[in-house]
């Protein structure tokens, strides 16, 4: 047998050279794919993501502001690290971001047994807020304990940033991202598991029974532009809501929204993302509010394509104002669906080209839901198979919220569009993190 040197090493022949080199070519082309993957910009074209500057993140960043992160500490500094400066920030492993316990952020003298004791509606009546309620009363403790965790828990990304996950199994359990007042923002490749809000707050006002409401997102687009969402999964993953305990009749709601965009949020994509097991799911504009309205009127222009929305109750998404192009995304619906569109307050949503898969006993007819008189574009959608039209299939089922067709404006930030009839095998196939190619 013949021996050589072939890049430093002794290996048995010229074909063993030959494998060697290609090994090590691979192994170089596995490095740049990686690196190219990294400083991705969202195409031309693609969503109202593309629009005007585009979103490019940290494409452009020097090595110097190129971090590898693996714990919560580690991810904050690397935001902070050179102000709005571009920057890539790539997540290994499944980072913990909720802190130790619930008990860690609990204020001095907070007790959840003492809470439920003094603003238990036999006590404390449904007619009056605890808004006013002083630092030292139960309320006041618990607003104390919230602040602790909302501190630890969000993260505020700057503007010209990409976060990206290293490889199949990349995330955060229990992060706020805060993507707030920037421009430039990629989000690509994470598994996010929903915060759990330790300290809700009753609230007895909220519906005729009163409510428990939470706080944090596991993404928040507040007042940015251009911001990227791709190949990201949502879930509630070891607390879902059947897990939750019920307090006054309600369950002890603690958990928020999966993605929230909100207060002037501008060109954004969402493509290709999981949305799973969850309540409350998307809202774009979070009131119908006078100062609200002028804040958010002329802006959230959001695309969704390609997402996979399974196993949610509503808001795939909520709309409010905004010019919502949702394409190519495939919804699955399971016990306890409430909707998949929320039609709200002058929203201008598009729906076309979309798959749903619903069990016996769910009609076509609760796909959509009128919170507000405001007309959408609703064509080519598939109901099992079927193609359906989404309004009229309403109008029938729900006589007494009619929704008016015609949007007033047509898509035109769209690159690739599949047949509605094949969404599912492609969509369940390729969205959400670990298939980012």
């Amino acid at each position: 047998m013949r021996t050589q040197i072939c890049h430093g090493r002794v290996i048995a022949s010229i074909v063993g050279c030959t494998a060697l080199v290609l090994g090590v070519t691979g192994t170089a082309a596995a490095h740049a794919q990686h690196h190219e993957t990294a400083r991705q910009v969202l195409g031309a074209h693609d969503g109202w993501g593309s629009y005007g500057t585009g979103t490019t993140g940290g494409a452009a960043a020097d090595a110097a502001h190129v971090h590898t992160v693996t714990d919560w500490a580690g991810f904050k500094a690397a935001l902070a690290d050179g102000g709005s400066a571009p920057k890539i920030i790539k997540v290994k492993g499944v980072i913990d971001a909720d802190g130790p316990s619930c008990d860690s952020f609990q204020a001095p003298g907070y007790d959840l047994d003492a809470y439920l004791a003094t603003y238990d509606p036999a006590v404390w009546g449904r007619d009056r807020t605890l808004d006013d309620e002083p630092d030292d009363s139960p309320e006041g403790l618990r607003r104390a304990s919230a602040a602790n965790q909302d501190a630890y828990i969000k993260a505020t990304v700057p503007a010209n940033t990409t976060i990206i996950g290293v490889g199949r199994n990349a995330g955060f359990h229990g992060a706020s991202l805060q993507i707030k007042d920037v421009d430039n923002v990629i989000v690509r490749n994470l598994a996010f598991e929903s915060p759990l809000d330790c300290f809700p707050q009753w609230d007895p006002t909220d519906t005729a029974d009163g409510n428990w409401n939470s706080e944090y997102d596991s993404a928040v687009v507040y007042n940015s532009t251009h911001v990227w969402m791709d190949h990201n999964t949502f879930t509630d993953g070891d607390h879902p809501d059947s897990t939750l305990p019920s307090y006054y009749g309600r369950i002890y709601q603690q958990h928020d929204g999966e993605l929230d965009i909100v207060k002037g949020a501008d060109y954004v994509t969402a493509s290709w993302n999981v949305f799973e097991d969850h309540d409350k799911t998307i809202l774009i504009g979070n009131s119908d509010s006078a100062s609200t309205a002028a804040v958010d009127r002329g802006h959230l222009k959001v695309t969704f394509h390609h997402n996979l929305f399974s196993n949610l109750v509503e808001r795939a998404p909520r709309v409010r104002f905004g010019q919502v192009d949702s394409y190519n995304n495939h919804f699955v619906a399971k016990d306890g669906y409430g909707y998949s569109y929320g039609i709200g307050l002058e929203s201008q949503l598009v729906a076309q080209h979309n798959a749903f898969t619903l069990p016996d006993g769910i009609g076509a007819g609760t796909i959509l839901k009128r919170w507000n008189d405001a007309p959408l574009t609703a064509d080519d959608n598939y109901v099992n198979g079927r193609r359906v039209d989404l309004i009229a299939v309403h109008n029938a089922e729900v006589p007494t919220e009619i929704l008016r067709s015609g949007a007033g404006w047509t898509p035109t930030l769209r690159t690739r569009i599949d047949p509605a009839r094949a969404v599912p095998a492609i969509v369940d196939h390729h969205a959400g993190a670990g298939h980012l190619h």
